[in-house]
């Protein structure tokens, strides 16, 4: 996954509680002097005092703390190693300190977070490091794979006996995504993630990134099977986009996307689906007419078999509604 913004101060954003400030002030009512009769009443000068309460805290950027994710209080799973955080790259990769002196990449196991510059991308990598505070010691421990195609390792981090990939995904700062064979938590991940998008946390929130688009559509079916070998039958592969309102809608702006980290879809420039209007964008090649668009995505399928989710994203990249499919 690309870096985006990169975090190496030693403080989580909440590393000190604010405390209540108090603030006099005074208010001066100009003195005046009503006579009625002979009595005389004169308006004096009225102190006040105003109490700043202090800022609420964001629980999305919290410190480590028990909860479903696990109780950091609690010592860390047997064998797992003890590093020094050194930096956050982003959402799911950060740079980590070895007690021999060297630095290694890490790739957190089983989850997905924002590209870099799509919505929500440094709001994920503020929750990383407010989990894993760049100088802070945590654990990490190993599936099946030990290194990605990139040469980073893959490990689940610990805080005591709290996930941070669990609390990532919970939190809704990162999508849970199955990467076989690294599967051993993914029951975990899944049900932080259901609890996450019912609560509408982070990435899932419709407003995540701005004002929710002012539209009314749905994603009607996901075909992930095509027939024979996938990936070489991809326009057998599609996702079905319906208008479910009452007016036309230019889909200018908008975009498909799956739980990986590469594949992307952007409609047309003024492509209008009418009132009730399906559209079918097709995963391979091909020349868009009408209803029938083409993704045209090189070298392999884009919906995965055994389970996914088709996100369809507004112009400033809210998710305006999520389609989970398993196998």
């Amino acid at each position: 996954m690309g870096s985006s913004t990169t975090i190496a101060s030693p403080a989580s954003p909440y590393s000190s509680r604010p405390t209540s400030t108090t603030t006099t002030s005074t208010t001066t009512l100009a003195e005046t002097t009503t006579t009625v009769g002979t009595a005389a009443t004169t308006l004096a000068v009225i102190p006040t005092t105003t109490v700043i309460p202090p800022p609420v805290e964001d629980p999305l950027y919290s410190p480590p703390a028990a909860g479903p994710s696990g109780d950091p209080s609690v010592a860390m799973p047997p064998g797992a190693e003890d590093v020094t955080v050194v930096s956050i790259a982003d959402g799911d990769t950060l740079d980590v300190r070895a007690d021999d002196g060297s630095v290694l990449e890490v790739r957190v196991i089983g989850t997905n977070s924002p590209e870099s510059g799509e919505c929500f991308s440094n709001e994920a990598t503020r929750v990383l490091a407010a989990l894993a505070p760049p100088g802070s010691r945590i654990g990490m421990t190993s599936d099946v794979s030990d290194i990605d195609q990139f040469d980073r390792l893959l490990r689940y981090l610990w805080v005591g006996a709290m996930s941070i990939n669990e609390e990532t995904v919970r939190r809704g700062a990162a999508l849970s995504r199955s990467y076989p064979p690294d599967t051993a938590m993914t029951e975990r991940f899944e049900n932080a993630q259901a609890a996450a998008r019912a609560a509408e946390l982070g990435l899932w929130s419709p407003t995540a990134c701005g004002p929710r688009a002012q539209a009314t559509l749905g994603i009607v079916e996901v075909m992930s099977d095509a027939p024979g070998n996938d990936n070489e039958n991809l326009n057998r592969e599609w996702v079905a986009i319906r208008n479910e309102g009452d007016t036309s809608v230019d889909l200018t702006g908008w975009g498909i996307k799956d739980e990986s980290a590469s594949h992307r879809y952007d409609f047309p420039v003024s492509f209008t689906l009418l009132p009730g209007e399906t559209v079918t964008v097709r995963t391979g090649c091909g020349t868009d007419f009408d209803t029938e668009l083409y993704w045209c995505n090189q070298g392999s399928a884009v919906w995965n078999n055994d389970g996914d989710t088709a996100f369809l994203l507004d112009p400033i990249g809210n998710t305006h509604v999520a389609y989970a499919y398993s196998g």
